[in-house]
C-alpha cells in the first residue's frame, strides 16, 4: 500500500511506503482450524484476502493446493440492475466456478436464499437481508478444500442466521482447512485449533486458542 502525497503543481512530492503486512510465514496443513485475532487495523482481513487472491503480494509468495471458498465482503461483486438469478451467474464467475457449475447449483441456491419469486427482481429492489441471503447462499453453495472466514457467522435476521449457522457448520465439518477471521472470541476458540495473533502487520504470537485469545 503506498500513500502519495502531492504538492499544488501535482508532482509527487514523496512517496510514503506503508507494508500491511510484514515477514509472516506460516504452513497451513489439513485438519488446521486457524484462527486469526488481532486489533483493529492489525492486517487481518488483509492477511485472509491475500490468501483468496483478491490482493497479491509485493514481496513472498503464497502456494495452495486445492478448492478454495472465500467468505468475505458477500455480494461484493453483485450488479445492481441485473436480476437475482442473473447475479447467481455473475458471482459464481467471480468465485472460479463455470456456468455449468452454476446452472447445476442454481435451484438450490434459489431455494436456500427462500426468495422466491423474487429471484428475478434486480437486486437493486432488494432489501439488505435479502441481498445478504441470496450472496451467501451462492458463497456456501460448493465443496471447499480451504475455507476463508471473514466475520461472516451473524449474516441476515434471526431465521436465517440459524439456517447460516448450521451451514457454515457443514461447510467446516467438510473443509480441509479452515481460516477464521473474527473479533468473537468465543467463536475462535470454538471453531479452531491453533490461532495467530496480528499486531500492526506482524505475526506477535501463536499457539492454542485458549492461550492466545488471553494474550
Amino acid at each position: 500500500f503506498i500513500n502519495k502525497v502531492f504538492r499544488k503543481d501535482h508532482r509527487v512530492d514523496e512517496v510514503l511506503e506503508f507494508y500491511a503486512l510484514k515477514n509472516i510465514s506460516l504452513n497451513i496443513v489439513g485438519g488446521d482450524r486457524l484462527g486469526i485475532i488481532g486489533l483493529n487495523g492489525a492486517g487481518k482481513s488483509t492477511m485472509l484476502k491475500t490468501i483468496a487472491g483478491i490482493y497479491t503480494p509485493h514481496n513472498g509468495r503464497i502456494s495452495m493446493n486445492g478448492r478454495v471458498t472465500p467468505l468475505m465482503e458477500l455480494g461484493a461483486g453483485f450488479h445492481p440492475e441485473q436480476t437475482g438469478r442473473d447475479n447467481i451467474y455473475l458471482n459464481g464467475a467471480l468465485l472460479g466456478h463455470s456456468v455449468q457449475d452454476m446452472q447445476k447449483r442454481e435451484k438450490a441456491i434459489t431455494e436456500f436464499s427462500e426468495l422466491g419469486e423474487f429471484i428475478d427482481l434486480p437486486v437493486k429492489y432488494y432489501s439488505s437481508g435479502m441481498y445478504i441471503r441470496l450472496a451467501f447462499s451462492i458463497a456456501t453453495m460448493t465443496e471447499p478444500d480451504i475455507l476463508l472466514m471473514d466475520e461472516i457467522l451473524a449474516a441476515g435476521d434471526a431465521h436465517f442466521k440459524q439456517k447460516a449457522s448450521e451451514k457454515i457448520k457443514q461447510l467446516i465439518d467438510v473443509s480441509q482447512i479452515v481460516i477464521l477471521v473474527s473479533h468473537s472470541l468465543s467463536q475462535i476458540e470454538e471453531i479452531c485449533n491453533k490461532v495467530i495473533v496480528l499486531h500492526k502487520g506482524e505475526l506477535v504470537n501463536s499457539g492454542e486458542p485458549k492461550e492466545m485469545v488471553s494474550f
